[in-house]
């Protein structure tokens, strides 16, 4: 297996080699992500799960992470269950490749322009306090850098471009993340 092609089994699609340099091939009505969230939110998760099986962790999390990992979980399936909820209500596209319909502005979408992935990245937490992985935790900063690059970025170009000034308009009353 080609690089070229491990990048695209990882992304979800056909690596471009034009001026989106890495970016994974999407049309007009569909995101073109570098990397796709689940892989950049789970890669350095597992990475850090590695780590501590093979060298243990160097602190004892404590019995408090238990009810705050579970809380983290439980916020995790409401948060993204109300967001997936909305976006089959609207009948737009979720995952790569899907085309993308309409703009959602109401639910979590009113607090987060990226609830989903905060949704993946409070369950991310809530796993590394349950497994518990010490070092999962350290790796936390890499994955929401990872799905910054890899989904937000390239999401945003894309909806600036797709929906123009409603868009820019949302951006400016709602944050990237909370």
């Amino acid at each position: 297996m080609t690089w070229t092609q491990l990048r695209a089994r990882l992304t979800g699609g056909a690596v471009t080699t034009d001026d989106n340099e890495g970016m994974v091939d999407g049309s007009e009505d569909t995101v073109a992500f570098r990397l796709w969230p689940p892989v950049a939110i789970g890669a350095p998760l597992l990475v850090g799960w590695l780590a501590t099986r093979l060298w243990g962790d160097p602190v004892d999390l404590g019995r408090w992470r238990v009810p705050l990992g579970w809380a983290l979980v439980l916020l995790f399936l409401g948060w993204n269950g109300w967001s997936l909820w909305l976006f089959g209500r609207h009948e737009t596209g979720l995952l790569p490749g899907q085309a993308t319909h309409v703009m959602i502005e109401e639910g979590p979408y009113r607090f987060s322009r990226n609830p989903l992935y905060v949704g993946l990245l409070a369950l991310y937490l809530g796993l590394a306090l349950l497994a518990p992985t010490f070092w999962g935790l350290v790796l936390f900063p890499a994955a929401v850098l990872l799905v910054l690059w890899g989904a937000i970025r390239p999401e945003e170009r894309f909806l600036h471009e797709r929906f123009g000034a409603p868009y820019d308009d949302y951006t400016r009353r709602v944050r990237r993340w909370l």
